[in-house]
């Protein structure tokens, strides 16, 4: 069911979207639907905990690896634009609903995203770098990492699903996404420099 609803959810919105809708792409009755979930936007927020489950992994896997400040950063914007080529259909789902019209789905995404933020401050804080800073600070540098990924994954989704509407693309404008992933780079090696300097709130 989570895939015949995230099938769904390619072209519309949760909100759009019915019961029957879903259990006719899965095959099953209306009635099997409410054996699982109890309505959709329990469906939603099940797709929610998918969506950024192998995310978590991956960044976790990069801000724990060995390296300097460039080789984490370029390991990072390599690991987004992997993970949006590989999970489109989440990335999608997770960028249309964060500001979608079902209320449960937007607050499970924001605790997502916290609970991915108190992830990436533990991490942080375990840098030689960090030394000295307060449990506040490390959560919001942590937070200025999780939306530049979530804008960084946005931006990567929008130019491949673009480069795909485009008569004989082959999916993909590496020079749109060479130029995304420069930019995303960029920013993140600004926020680099600044945490150096930086001498608390």
């Amino acid at each position: 069911m989570l895939d015949a609803g995230l099938g769904l959810l390619a072209d519309q919105n949760l909100a759009s979207v019915g019961v029957r809708e879903v259990t006719r792409a899965a095959g099953l009755s209306p009635a099997a639907f409410y054996r699982h979930f109890p309505d959709l936007a329990a469906l939603g927020v099940a797709l929610v905990e998918e969506s950024l489950a192998s995310l978590h992994l991956m960044i976790r896997s990069v801000l724990v690896g060995a390296g300097g400040a460039e080789e984490l950063i370029d390991r990072a914007v390599d690991v987004i634009q992997r993970h949006v080529r590989e999970n489109r259909a989440h990335v999608r789902f997770l960028a249309r609903e964060r500001h979608g019209g079902v209320r449960r789905v937007r607050e499970a995404i924001d605790a997502e995203l916290g609970r991915f933020a108190e992830e990436v401050g533990a991490a942080l804080g375990l840098q030689p770098v960090s030394a000295g800073w307060s449990e506040g600070d490390l959560r919001m540098l942590a937070e200025l990492y999780v939306d530049h990924m979530v804008s960084t994954a946005a931006a990567f989704l929008e130019a491949q699903e673009e480069a795909e509407g485009v008569e004989g693309a082959e999916g993909a404008d590496p020079a749109r996404e060479e130029r995304i992933a420069a930019t995303a780079r960029l920013q993140l090696r600004l926020i680099s420099l600044g945490r150096r300097y930086w001498q608390g709130s």
